[in-house]
């Protein structure tokens, strides 16, 4: 799984890299396009997505001292955040398709619709991972001595949430 963390953070990584040297070579296009966004909710999704990440760590806290009902509650928020976060993100989407707005308006909303959907499938893969750890925790498959698993998920949930503490002012705020 660490593998796999790394690699997806070099392919974001190189997508960031190559969003700023594009970004540097059109910065009116970018700055008009980016003042077109809303950044009240994807500040409001920075906020789901950090409080995702804090619960996640009570998660695997309660996991650590063996109280599986415990984690899972608190993997059950982290989903719920995460489900939120999803929800608003189809919001903009569609605001975005309603305007006519696709990958082929404009250098910007190419990276900027990518991005935002390469992140938003690794929310969904994340919350079916949380899923399954919440549902093996309740059920008793985890101990405070063997919970590798459980910890290797959420490694890979606030490796997302990394990515989108980089994404949100990357491209909703960042001149």
């Amino acid at each position: 799984m660490w593998c796999f963390i790394l690699a997806e953070l070099l392919v974001f990584g190189i997508f960031f890299i190559a969003y700023t040297i594009t970004r540097s070579r059109h910065v009116d296009l970018f700055n008009a396009s980016q003042l077109q966004l809303d950044r009240v909710s994807g500040f409001i999704n920075t906020i789901l997505l950090i409080s995702s990440s804090y619960f996640v760590v009570r998660a695997m806290a309660a996991i650590q001292r063996g109280n599986g009902k415990i984690c899972s509650k608190w993997l059950l928020a982290a989903i719920t955040c995460g489900a939120i976060f999803a929800i608003l993100k189809l919001v903009e989407f569609a605001a975005k398709i309603n305007a006519g707005i696709s990958m082929s308006t404009n250098t910007f909303y190419m990276f900027y619709l990518f991005l935002a959907f390469f992140h938003f499938m690794h929310v969904i893969l994340g919350m079916v991972i949380l899923g399954a750890i919440a549902v093996k925790a309740w059920q008793g498959g985890y101990t405070a001595e063997m919970h590798e698993g459980a910890e290797t998920g959420a490694a890979y949930w606030h490796m997302v949430d990394l990515v989108w503490i980089i994404l949100f002012p990357l491209i909703y705020v960042l001149h």
